[in-house]
């Protein structure tokens, strides 16, 4: 049976390309970036390499980027590395409720440790306000982190304007751009971000490999012992294979941007209204405008998400119920509730996020197998 995959934001498939570019550094370039030998010596320029790739996408400097194995280590390194560093200041921060769990599950931690936290509210279409924002500012604020785009709802905060007001509070700004990458043109300059984090299987490359943007400049602590690795601030040996597949997957979907959006916002619009048209008692799960392309997250009021999810994966159709990192939680999603989504519809809200390799027979293989189900449930 034919898999058909509508879960992008769960997790994207290698690229033929990076996985190219991959192997080599699996087996032949084998060497330790931190030995002095040879070998050695050639990875670490691999690596410097990669580094320089990175922050040409984000444009800043090479130095600034920081490997790690994934966004949620970036997050918690980001905002951790933070609250450690700058105590003496102040122990307050500012999020949003809507945030992935590795950031709410980061401030939830450092609550346990006497900081404050302020988590915001959004409104139905998953934006926050910026007056809201601008009045939880204290004097002991240190750092504001607010996601680009939401993964559950795909909704695009207005960055720029969050992070123009943290530099004029003088407060630092972490932004967990793990959705963003790879749908959204991200320029940390133009957007005043001051930390980012990003994950290389969100963009067709390799899981286990992420990056975390820090500007120069800005104090953080390190959270974890080792060696030396990446200026001190991330200990353990560089997953070569793996950062040279982020560099890679992070170059060809920045080219390839616009054509992508264009290719998977098409898909996902013609699916909405097919939707719409064919089933009753539906509600779209955040705004139209300020979203992320290839997102569409419906509630089918009086019916069980994780049921649909099961029915549809019989005939090899993969999508989900919310976040990947929150399945098998008995907790209705977080995000569904502050938006303000009736319980009616959360309970029944399928999230199908589309990608590249997705077809329009794809999209309408999709729609007959779903009208079917939930006619006869």
């Amino acid at each position: 049976m034919k898999i058909r995959y509508f879960d992008h934001a769960a997790t994207t498939a290698v690229k033929q390309e990076v996985l190219k570019e991959m192997i080599a550094y699996f087996s032949l370039e084998y060497g330790n970036a931190s030995s002095l030998y040879s070998i050695g010596r050639s990875n670490k320029r691999v690596l410097e390499n990669s580094r320089e790739k990175v922050a040409k996408v984000l444009n800043c400097k090479p130095k600034e980027v920081y490997f790690t194995s994934c966004g949620s280590e970036s997050d918690n390194l980001a905002i951790k590395g933070i609250a450690k560093a700058h105590k003496n200041k102040g122990k307050h921060i500012i999020t949003t409720k809507i945030e992935h769990p590795a950031v709410l599950n980061t401030c939830k931690s450092l609550e346990k440790e006497g900081y404050s936290v302020t988590y915001l509210n959004v409104n139905k279409d998953g934006i926050i306000s910026l007056e809201e924002l601008k009045d939880s500012i204290r004097e002991d604020t240190i750092l504001i982190s607010i996601m680009f785009a939401n993964n559950e709802i795909g909704s695009i905060q207005p960055i720029d304007k969050i992070g123009l007001l943290a530099r004029e509070k003088k407060v630092i700004f972490h932004t967990d751009c793990v959705q963003a990458i790879g749908n959204e043109k991200v320029d940390v300059k133009s957007l005043n971000i001051d930390m980012l984090s990003l994950s290389a299987h969100k963009f067709y490359g390799p899981k286990g490999v992420g990056a975390l943007y820090i500007k120069e400049g800005i104090e953080f602590e390190k959270i974890q012992d080792g060696g030396h690795q990446e200026k001190n601030k991330r200990a353990g040996t560089e997953n070569i294979a793996g950062i040279v597949g982020l560099a890679k997957a992070i170059e060809i979907a920045n080219n390839n941007l616009e054509m992508y959006n264009k290719k998977i916002k098409g898909l996902r619009d013609y699916y909405i209204n097919e939707i719409s048209k064919n089933i009753k008692d539906i509600r779209l799960n955040g705004g139209i405008e300020k979203r992320l392309s290839g997102n569409a997250n419906i509630g089918f009021k009086g019916v069980s998400g994780e049921q649909l999810l099961l029915e549809l994966d019989k005939v090899g159709i993969c999508t989900s119920t919310g976040s990947a990192c929150s399945s098998g939680s008995p907790e209705p999603s977080h995000v569904l509730t502050a938006i303000g989504c009736p319980k009616e519809y959360i309970q029944g809200s399928l999230r199908v996020t589309f990608g590249e390799e997705n077809t329009k027979e794809d999209v309408d293989y999709l729609i007959k197998n779903l009208v079917l189900i939930l006619n006869r449930i």
